[in-house]
């Protein structure tokens, strides 16, 4: 495959252990992307102790995409020494890392890597979509944090699961977990701009169990303390007040809505009253009905106007980040 020099060319780093349900979609997706001003380079996997498929099928992907490589740790030795190996072999300046058990939207990586064009922008994170059933308690929960997570982004970024970065370090210290907030650290610490890019979608399976849920919250925040207090990097989610805030604003749109709804139902109730009234009543069968006469001008969405098609829909919309 022949690089445009136009283009911003990047480098995909994978971080998978037994990823093998997975990994062969991750691909897929990754390969098929939709790229205009960005060139994907290569594809590393490093694969960290798979006792499963996930090698295997990798080995396959290499047989018919020369850019899909494959670096094996023989035991897990934590997600940071992936991401420190495939820093090492990396070629490009711009690196894209994503999480073995994840799925780009077919514009993510032009979404997420356009941005670098601007040579402030030292970093990037996709906007995170879970694809649980959101009718079940756990799987509601997954889709609640996560809406909150967009709207603290929209405002102080704090990324994960798909980021693009530019390549101003050699490594992370092997002490750190949360590897995408340690980079926003660095970007930073460097004078460059973190920016979230809510176009670029990426799917993800939030916890299924209570357990899980809790398991995976106690970490996080673990790994986030460790941060602050040995790094002094304080991630925007530490930001106790701003995320009472937004929380609460999501507790009035609630309110709001039930309020909403309890109006439709008394104007519906009213309209019934006063349909059987015409019909029980008056004998009125409204064959020839009185006008709606607000309803008789219809405006065409913007994207209609200009004859393009939202790529797809974001369910926790699209606003300009701050």
């Amino acid at each position: 495959m022949q690089s445009q020099p136009d283009r911003i060319r990047c480098s995909v780093g994978i971080t998978a252990h037994n990823e093998e349900a997975n990994i062969g979609h991750l691909l897929d997706a990754l390969r098929n992307q939709l790229l205009r001003e960005v060139e994907i380079t290569e594809i590393i996997v490093v694969a960290s102790g798979c006792t499963d498929r996930t090698v295997d099928i990798v080995k396959e992907y290499m047989r018919v995409d020369p850019r899909i490589k494959l670096l094996v740790q023989e035991r897990r030795e934590g997600k940071t020494s992936a991401i420190n190996l495939f820093l090492k072999h990396a070629q490009e300046d711009i690196c894209v890392l994503e999480s073995g058990d994840t799925i780009p939207h077919e514009t993510a990586i032009e979404h997420l890597v356009r941005m670098f064009r601007d040579p402030n922008v030292g970093m990037t994170g996709a906007q995170k979509v879970p694809v649980n059933t959101p009718d079940h308690i756990i799987g509601y929960l997954s889709h609640l944090r996560l809406k909150l997570e967009h709207e603290l982004c929209m405002e102080i970024p704090r990324l994960g699961e798909l980021i693009a970065f530019r390549k101003v370090f050699d490594a992370i210290p092997p002490d750190v977990a949360m590897d995408e907030a340690f980079v926003e650290a660095l970007v930073i610490k460097r004078g460059l701009q973190v920016r979230y890019a809510p176009d670029a979608v990426v799917f993800n399976m939030g916890p299924q169990t209570l357990s899980d849920f809790l398991r995976q919250r106690r970490r996080n925040y673990a790994g986030h303390l460790h941060l602050k207090h040995k790094y002094g990097y304080r991630v925007s989610s530490l930001d106790t007040w701003r995320v009472i805030r937004i929380a609460m604003s999501q507790v009035w749109g609630a309110i709001r809505f039930v309020g909403v709804l309890g109006l439709l139902a008394g104007v519906e109730a009213v309209a019934r009253v006063l349909g059987a009234y015409d019909y029980y009543i008056r004998g009125n069968r409204h064959e020839v009905w009185e006008i709606a006469w607000t309803t008789k001008q219809v405006k065409r969405p913007e994207h209609a106007d200009n004859g393009t098609e939202p790529s797809f829909p974001l369910p926790f919309g699209t606003r300009t980040p701050k």
